[in-house]
């Protein structure tokens, strides 16, 4: 185990250099100017216009800005982006906001998904299978905006249960949209553990232990279960990762200073320090999930190796 961890750690680092490159890249290549709108109605003047291409190293060849980029980055620093804040700094005041509706949506995701798709497959052909069937469908096939516009509507402007927008990031502003964006996650892991269970419940290895005599429920729980719950897993990693580098559109309808807004905000006014910066850490988010995924898929079922 400690073997693999290492082997997947190193693997890493060319992975997140490759991802820094293109990134880079691609956010520079990016249409729009950065000094547009920053001298009020009025369009800025050539001198400041060069002064601020040069403060900020955009009048030098990309390769030339990825190199003192990929500098800097090394030492840890996410640089300062186009209003002279620091790219960690506004990170920094902005995950905790994230992290918030990240926890809401991943607890509705795998108590809700996965106990789903459990009584589903179970009851397979029953009442609860068609329900869960039907109305994850509806939920796949509606946009998260649409949801999240419902959801206000309903839930904040009519019953007053919640409310419509979450300004100060508070556990309580964050229920609402934390449930609208796990609903997409919530549809899928319970299709996805649905279906696997299905399938592993007409495996051999099922039938031979009833035909041991083992319990229902304990056949299900100590054979079916743990091999159904492999491809879910997967997916709850992966969305984890999505989940906590911020949901744009779920941010930006509720008005949510999270990281997701931040992104939103440094597209349209084409701050690409921002941009690059938030992305990256992204990346590395992703990178340390799949490796706990990874991991788990071990304990899950012993004829995975790592080595």
């Amino acid at each position: 185990m400690g073997k693999f961890v290492i082997r997947r750690l190193l693997m890493m680092i060319p992975t997140f250099l490759g991802a820094t490159f293109i990134i880079f890249f691609l956010s520079m290549a990016m249409p729009g100017d950065p000094t547009v709108g920053r001298c009020g109605e009025r369009p800025c003047t050539q001198a400041y216009i060069d002064a601020f291409r040069a403060r900020y190293g955009l009048d030098q060849p990309l390769i030339v800005q990825y190199g003192i980029y990929l500098k800097r980055l090394l030492t840890g620093d996410l640089g300062i982006n186009y209003y002279n804040n620091s790219v960690i700094h506004e990170l920094a005041i902005r995950y905790p906001t994230t992290l918030k509706l990240a926890v809401i949506a991943i607890l509705c995701e795998i108590l809700i998904g996965v106990s789903a798709g459990i009584l589903a497959g179970i009851r397979r052909g029953k009442f609860i299978d068609s329900l869960v069937t039907v109305s994850t469908l509806v939920v796949i096939a509606i946009p998260v905006f649409v949801l999240g516009g419902l959801a206000q509507m309903v839930f904040g402007i009519k019953l007053h249960w919640f409310p419509v927008t979450a300004g100060d990031g508070s556990w309580y502003q964050l229920i609402m949209p934390g449930v609208v964006l796990g609903s997409l996650y919530v549809a899928y892991v319970a299709r996805l553990t649905r279906t696997n269970l299905v399938d592993n419940l007409r495996a051999d290895y099922v039938r031979t232990a009833y035909a041991k005599g083992m319990m229902p429920m304990r056949a299900i729980g100590l054979h079916a279960m743990r091999n159904s719950l492999i491809p879910s897993i997967t997916y709850i990693g992966a969305s984890i990762g999505a989940l906590t580098s911020g949901a744009i559109i779920t941010e930006r309808v509720f008005n949510i200073n999270g990281v997701g807004f931040l992104i939103y905000r440094s597209i349209n006014q084409r701050d690409f320090t921002t941009l690059v910066g938030a992305i990256l850490v992204i990346v590395l988010i992703y990178m340390f999930l799949t490796l706990i995924v990874d991991v788990l898929y071990g304990y899950l079922d012993p004829r995975i190796g790592h080595e």
